[in-house]
């Protein structure tokens, strides 16, 4: 079921969330960042359950009911922070006619610049759709040298262990082989804050801040069109901070 949150009766950027815990940083961000910028945040926590069963094409209709209804509801621009299911519904753009963005591409094109690139993730269905949107991303002189699955991080997430959850991300970053030139990436925006309790000296990259940029950009760009568009050209919809 979809529940939603605003900060007024009509929000220009929706952001579709498959946790409700991604609803209090979002709003921070933009609370920090990007003051005056108002979101409407949809909850749908079925849609990465069934992803994870089924695949993320199983909820293909799902999302763009949901992603529908946010435009019809007056969103000027839609932002998924769920990295399983941000393909499915970045692709939806040409139909909605507004920019639709999935979180994690930002984060891509800023891992893009470095030579190595290892991935992060809590659950195994993020990882194939990160690698994937990495390699988008990637020049032929970037390499992917690892994937690093949290065993039992995921299970302390669905628990409300939040503590645990983000213990466990950062033990694994910091235990990770060490790679010249390289950058960790989180594949989960749910990861973010566990950024603060490592100890690596190498960088670390997280999607929420980044993404919630690159959404205001458009947003942005979007009224202040000479026409007032609500294009959601592809162009448009990969901006990167």
């Amino acid at each position: 079921m979809v529940t939603s949150t605003r900060t007024t009766s009509t929000g220009p950027l929706a952001l579709l969330h498959t946790s409700p815990v991604h609803v209090p940083v979002f709003d921070g961000l933009r609370d920090r960042y990007h003051p005056g910028l108002v979101l409407r945040h949809l909850v749908d926590e079925e849609l990465l359950v069934r992803a994870r069963e089924a695949g993320p094409e199983a909820v293909a209709g799902a999302v763009a009911a949901a992603l529908a209804a946010a435009v019809a509801d007056g969103a000027e621009a839609v932002l998924c922070t769920c990295s399983t299911i941000g393909g499915i519904a970045e692709r939806q753009a040409g139909a909605l006619g507004v920019p639709v963005l999935r979180v994690d591409r930002p984060m891509a094109a800023e891992a893009a610049r470095y030579r190595r690139i290892v991935v992060v993730a809590a659950l195994r269905s993020t990882l194939e759709p990160t690698v994937a949107l990495i390699a988008e991303e990637s020049g032929p002189e970037t390499s992917l040298i690892g994937t690093v699955v949290v065993e039992g991080a995921w299970e302390l997430f669905e628990a409300g262990d939040r503590d645990g959850y983000l213990d466990a991300v950062a033990a694994a970053v910091d235990g990770a082989p060490p790679a010249e030139g390289g950058v960790v990436v989180l594949a989960q925006a749910s990861m973010a804050d566990a950024v603060d309790r490592m100890t690596t000296s190498r960088p670390v990259l997280a999607s929420p801040r980044l993404g919630l940029a690159a959404a205001a950009r458009v947003v942005a760009a979007t009224r202040a069109a000479p026409t007032g568009g609500r294009a959601g050209d592809r162009a448009g919809d990969r901006m990167a901070d």
